[in-house]
């Protein structure tokens, strides 16, 4: 199975907030945990999983983030895909990356969700490739109830599927995902929920105070495994 990491949004959320705060607004995938960038820890857990190639869709502001990939030698292992007109909805970010081939397992996931675990995609992607039903399940993680879903309400990435399953449904759309969910499972489509494995999980950084939840909690997680690295 490959990999499409989604990087190509305005990040408006983030600048507004820190112009709120009179300082110099910075990309939240240059922000930093245990002092990594966000796109870096995303990146780490989605290449040590079960995952064969990784691709990272850009729009704006593709040089910052192409400048995170290089100084941290990601290059190599990322294939890259920028929009020609990033003034796009989710929907044809992902649709831009299918047009190439979609004939294939993906695992779709948003680049500033770096508190998705290694575990938690692997198990996304037995519960897809083991499914009798493959080509018309998506394995998502689950927010509210786990197991097989009767509503799509509040699910987003990441989750995994095949390829052309999702590409008919967002090849004439130019919007966000969550919509669109909502229409396959609809329409049929068999929704799995990933239990999370933790509650961090379920976070989103769209603004500051979120960061900075997300990064006091991992940064307290990661002292408490040095503790017991050091017994």
């Amino acid at each position: 199975m490959d990999a499409i990491i989604t990087a190509a949004g305005k990040n408006s959320r983030m600048i507004e907030d820190f112009k709120n705060k009179n300082q110099k607004p910075i990309h939240k995938l240059k922000l930093e945990i245990n002092n990594i960038p966000i796109l870096i820890h995303t990146l780490k857990q989605v290449q040590n999983s079960n995952i064969d190639n990784i691709t990272i869709a850009l729009g704006h502001h593709k040089d910052e983030i192409y400048q995170i990939l290089k100084d941290y030698d990601m290059l190599d292992y990322v294939d890259i895909n920028v929009n020609s007109n990033v003034n796009v909805g989710l929907s044809q970010t992902i649709k831009n990356v299918l047009d190439k081939k979609y004939d294939n397992n993906y695992l779709f996931m948003a680049a500033d969700q770096p508190t998705i675990t290694t575990n938690t995609i692997n198990n996304m992607i037995d519960v897809l490739e083991t499914h009798p039903e493959d080509k018309n399940t998506i394995s998502i993680l689950a927010r509210r109830k786990s197991g097989q879903l009767s509503t799509a309400e509040g699910l987003g990435m990441p989750f995994c599927c095949y390829g052309k399953l999702l590409y008919d449904y967002i090849k004439d759309e130019n919007d966000n995902l969550n919509p669109i969910l909502r229409k396959m499972i609809k329409e049929k489509v068999n929704f799995y929920g990933i239990k999370p494995e933790n509650k961090l999980e379920l976070l989103n950084i769209n603004h500051y105070d979120e960061y900075i939840k997300i990064k006091q909690e991992l940064e307290k997680k990661g002292d408490l495994k040095k503790m017991k690295e050091l017994l």
